[in-house]
């Protein structure tokens, strides 16, 4: 295990895991909480983040950008990005809105443009799947072909499976085990 994974695994479960009881994005009831907003926007944890998710991506060829639906995977794919230059990488990063703009030039997908280019979505903490099939169907009508999903924390409740069985490959950094949730 890296370094960075070791070290981004202890500041997630020291200041991103909460237990109580919750509703998340899906719908779903849960007893614990990744919030990983709490640590992805940190000055110390996101570089972290962005280690460990290029190690993830490494073996995927020809990835223009790296991005995904707002607001989870903003600052994943901003770290990306930001570590990818670090190490002579060149991903540029996209947001995809839930709704296109009402105004403007009324876009979607915000940020370079993927027409024709390969893309990697990304997600702070993935559940159902929901989220990157979303990004994903936006950015195939921008035209990006979409690569695969890599999500930081895979809660282990069928996101992966959704996703695969809609066509993509799908990468985890890290599951529920390495939280100590499993």
């Amino acid at each position: 295990m890296s370094d960075a994974r070791t070290e981004l695994i202890e500041h997630i479960k020291r200041d991103a895991v909460f237990h109580g009881d919750f509703t998340l994005t899906s719908g779903q009831k849960a007893t614990y909480y990744v919030d990983l907003r709490r640590v992805s926007l940190d000055h110390v944890v996101a570089p972290l983040i962005g280690q460990v998710m290029l190690d993830l991506i490494a073996g995927i060829p020809d990835i223009a950008a790296v991005g995904g639906l707002t607001m989870g995977a903003d600052p994943i794919a901003a770290a990306v990005m930001h570590q990818g230059v670090a190490r002579g990488l060149a991903y540029d990063a996209f947001v995809v809105r839930k709704q296109p703009k009402d105004h403007g030039r009324g876009k979607q997908v915000e940020g370079p443009e993927l027409s024709g280019k390969r893309v990697i979505v990304l997600e702070d903490t993935s559940t159902t799947g929901g989220s990157p099939l979303a990004a994903i169907e936006a950015l195939e009508r921008a035209g990006a072909t979409v690569a695969a999903v890599a999500v930081v924390v895979d809660r282990n409740t069928g996101a992966k499976e959704r996703i695969e069985s809609a066509g993509y490959p799908y990468f985890a950094a890290l599951g529920l085990a390495d939280l100590g949730l499993a």
